[in-house]
């Protein structure tokens, strides 16, 4: 059973099926079918090219539109950078200009502020110390007192002055600094992008190290829009002019306050000195009247100490005379008997008694008057001494201790 199958098996491997037949009209239709199908797909073919051939060209087109369009906008972009980083250097050079001249303008403020402080307001005090070691009368609240603490009260208030306007300038300074801070970090980001952008344009289809990207994050990671770009590029030039401005008003107005306050105290100054010259000049008369009457004084007092002597030695003559009177009144009491009369020289006696009592009594109250004279010509003269060593003194310190120190006071616009 096993055996006739398998050579059933055999036999129908070996033997093949019939070939099928096709008629003539089958194989001219066969061979139509070929040829219409053929002339389709060359058909195909050619209009494919056809495509392909517009496609390119047009493709190529496009691509090279878009490249110097491309190109047009990046030099477009470079120039408008280029341009507002010309405007941020040509600020920038003005915002050093600007820094080095408020240096200049805080060296002038400091040199201002160490004259008055180390300077004109000890000279003041120094001069009102001295003052106050004038002596007896001359010790008073004069015009030169007066003008000195008036010229003390301009120098504290120039002081004061002077102080704030420094504070502002180091706040101005340290604003200007910040900017030009701000300003060299925009300069770099200008000339970072110029230096990409200069770079894209420079690179042709052709470049070596070219590369497409296959990354999943967006090519275009640009956050800020043209608009917003344009308008933080006008603020910060606004802002510079800003600042510009506000330091050339303030430099302005630190030109006028060196001015106003050099011309108050150098007015004040005069005043001072104008005060002090009347002053001393009029001490310088009193002091030569006080010497003349000083001199005159000691005329005197000799003239009444010869007087005095004079009266003294006529006083000691007198009692002679008034001894001899006496004297003889004396011996005649002696007189005997009848001879014991009040006769004419009896009577002369006692007349010329009291002739010399009167007269002496009369020269005793002149000596008396004379002395006292003599005493108040003698305090007199002491007090003239006294007042004018005052003088002397006053002149010392007003003339040669205050003036000497004032010669050096020099108030100028630094």
């Amino acid at each position: 059973m096993f055996t006739k199958q398998h050579s059933l098996a055999l036999n129908e491997q070996i033997v093949p099926p019939p070939t099928q037949k096709f008629t003539i009209e089958q194989w001219h239709l066969n061979n139509q079918a070929r040829f219409r199908k053929c002339n389709i797909h060359c058909q195909l073919v050619e209009s494919l090219i056809a495509e392909s051939e517009r496609i390119c060209d047009s493709a190529l087109e496009l691509t090279k539109t878009n490249k110097i369009a491309t190109d047009h906008e990046l030099k477009e972009k470079l120039s408008d950078v280029k341009f507002v980083k010309d405007e941020i250097l040509r600020h920038r050079k003005d915002v050093i200009l600007e820094i080095d001249a408020f240096k200049t303008y805080k060296t002038r403020l400091i040199d201002g502020l160490s004259s008055i402080q180390e300077n004109a307001a000890d000279i003041c005090k120094k001069c009102l110390i001295a003052r106050e070691h004038r002596l007896g009368i001359d010790l008073t609240v004069d015009d030169v007192e007066k003008e000195l603490r008036k010229e003390l009260e301009i120098i504290n208030r120039a002081d004061s002055i002077f102080t704030r306007t420094l504070e502002h300038t180091n706040e101005q300074i340290r604003i200007l600094k910040s900017l030009l801070y701000y300003l060299d970090g925009d300069l770099e980001n200008k000339d970072r992008s110029i230096q990409l952008d200069e770079r894209n344009l420079n690179l042709k289809e052709t470049s070596l190290n070219l590369s497409i990207y296959h990354g999943t994050a967006s090519l275009d990671p640009s956050t800020i829009t043209v608009q917003e770009w344009d308008l933080h590029t006008d603020e910060v030039i606004m802002s510079t002019m800003k600042q510009m401005n506000s330091t050339k008003v303030l430099r302005y107005y630190i030109d006028n306050i060196l001015k106003e306050i050099v011309n108050d105290l150098n007015e004040q100054k005069n005043k001072t000195n104008e005060a002090f010259r009347l002053r001393i000049l009029e001490t310088k008369q009193v002091k030569a009247r006080l010497e003349s009457q000083h001199s005159e004084i000691i005329k005197q007092a000799n003239a009444m100490t010869q007087n005095i002597t004079r009266l003294e030695k006529n006083i000691a003559e007198k009692e002679g005379f008034l001894a001899l009177a006496h004297t003889r009144l004396g011996n005649r009491c002696h007189r005997p008997n009848l001879e014991l009369t009040r006769d004419k020289v009896e009577n002369k006696l006692v007349q010329e008694v009291y002739d010399l009592r009167q007269t002496v009594g009369k020269l005793q109250r002149t000596l008396n008057e004379a002395q006292a004279t003599l005493r108040y010509l003698l305090r007199t003269q002491i007090q003239l001494e006294e007042d004018i060593n005052i003088k002397t003194n006053t002149l010392k310190i007003d003339e040669v201790e205050c003036m000497t120190l004032r010669q050096s006071l020099n108030y100028r616009a630094y």
